[in-house]
């Protein structure tokens, strides 16, 4: 099969399907040390920090200029 050959409508679909496969086994997906340790430390600076940031209402709000 040539994809080039599918519709665009028909090409996003494909990749919705391929994407949602493997969104089905992303647990399975082994973590390197390294990517463990770097994720640690993301959370702990995200603990630390103690600022979640914005409500969804303030920020779009803010973009669209009200």
């Amino acid at each position: 099969m040539d994809i080039q050959d599918l519709s665009v409508s028909e090409r996003i679909l494909l990749a919705q399907e391929l994407w949602d496969s493997v969104a089905e086994q992303a647990n399975e997906m082994p973590v390197s040390p390294q990517q463990a340790a770097i994720l640690e430390q993301r959370l702990n600076a995200l603990a630390s920090d103690g600022n979640q940031g914005e409500a969804w209402q303030a920020v779009k709000s803010r973009i669209l200029g009200r």
